[in-house]
């Protein structure tokens, strides 16, 4: 099994920056991508940004690019999402997600270990 908890949620203003973390534990996999996804208040989840463990290799979606960077910590089983310029509709609740998977997918159930979630407000 694999455990993944986020952190970094909370309340900032438009403009404002955050820095998600998702630490990883548990079973390990020779190839995998870790990925950051958000549900907005009565809409899908959406992908938002993955990257590749082995080759560093990242893909955002087109509404975070510029300001969102993924990034890893191999030594320390972590992702980062750093958030920059926000915005009110990036208020989401923003999920970890982890699959074995050789390249990078936008695609949420090709994904098959998941965090808890946590919570990003951006006032206007």
């Amino acid at each position: 099994q694999v455990q993944l908890v986020e952190s970094g949620g909370g309340l900032v203003q438009a403009g404002g920056s955050l820095r998600l973390s998702c630490v990883a534990s548990g079973r390990t996999f020779n190839t995998y991508t870790m990925g950051w996804f958000r549900r907005a208040p009565g809409k899908e989840r959406e992908f938002v940004a993955a990257i590749s463990w082995r080759l560093g290799s990242t893909r955002y979606a087109d509404s975070v690019k510029g300001r969102f960077t993924i990034s890893r910590d191999n030594a320390k089983n972590t992702v980062y999402l750093q958030m920059n310029s926000l915005k009110p509709e990036d208020t989401a609740v923003y999920y970890c997600a982890l699959g074995a998977l050789a390249q990078i997918t936008t695609v949420d159930h090709a994904y098959g270990y998941w965090g808890q979630g946590t919570q990003v407000t951006v006032s206007s």
